[in-house]
């Protein structure tokens, strides 16, 4: 049983797990919604949090931390730049989670995660 275990494993080992939800972040980040599958959403959704809950101190460390949570330089400065002042009044819940449909080669279910106007 799987009592109090928090991480999503999605089948894969934690450097591709790791790299996988980076590079989700930073593609919901840059294009503000993304195809993919339910699991993965939910997991890289309180990523997605994270990051954009750093990036709106904008300091000079949330700057460094960003560089080190993202493979993208373009992607955090778009946390700094934009959505810092887009989420400034908002604590938390940046991301939203819409179900699309099943997926016809193995019917996983399908969603839309974007971030919230």
């Amino acid at each position: 049983m799987r009592h109090q275990k928090r991480v999503k494993k999605l089948n894969k080992v934690k450097s591709h797990r790791d790299a996988m939800l980076k590079n989700l972040a930073a593609s919901i980040i840059q294009y503000e919604e993304v195809k993919t599958t339910e699991a993965k959403a939910k997991a890289v959704s309180s990523l997605v949090d994270r990051i954009i809950s750093v990036g709106k101190k904008g300091d000079l460390n949330a700057r460094r931390r960003l560089y080190a949570m993202l493979p993208t330089k373009l992607s955090a400065d778009k946390v700094l730049d934009i959505l810092k002042d887009r989420y400034k009044e908002r604590m938390s819940g940046f991301t939203s989670i819409v179900h699309i449909g099943q997926r016809k080669g193995d019917n996983a279910r399908i969603v839309k995660i974007k971030l919230v106007d």
